[in-house]
């Protein structure tokens, strides 16, 4: 079984993260002790810090990226859900020159973007790239013996 999923956007996903949640709080504790006379109270300040972990949630949605492959077929998960394919229901697996990530071309030209596979990580979305391609050359090969 192969795996994937995508390095630097991770990184900066629980950077980004932990900066939202950090930035928040300092400013829900900070909120009680402004001097241009409003009043905020512990409400507010719990609702700043609370707003600061969605943003931090919402964050974290770019590090759920993740491809797994083997002989059956190909499962892709990106930000919001999760699907299976059979090699059979594949055309191609491909990285179109401008795009950002890879995909995966399915009949009558439709495509489901495979974010764990992004231009950003350079080597290693290569090396994901041949070893999909390899899984699937061969679940195919083993299909057609069949």
């Amino acid at each position: 079984m192969f795996q994937a999923r995508p390095r630097k956007v991770r990184v900066l996903a629980v950077i980004g993260a932990v900066l939202f949640v950090a930035v928040f709080t300092v400013v829900a504790i900070l909120l009680r002790n402004t001097p241009t006379g409003v009043y905020f109270y512990l409400s507010d300040q719990i609702a700043m810090v609370i707003l600061g972990i969605l943003l931090a949630c919402g964050a974290l949605m770019f590090a759920r990226p993740r491809v797994r492959a083997d002989l059956d077929g190909i499962e892709v998960r990106n930000m919001l859900g999760a699907r299976h394919y059979r090699w059979s229901d594949i055309e191609s697996i491909s990285f179109p020159e401008s795009s950002a990530w890879a995909r995966l071309e399915l009949p009558d030209d439709e495509y489901v973007p495979v974010l764990a596979v992004q231009a950003i990580d350079g080597e290693h979305a290569v090396t994901a790239m041949r070893e999909l391609r390899r899984l699937r050359r061969e679940a195919m090969a083993a299909a057609e013996q069949a």
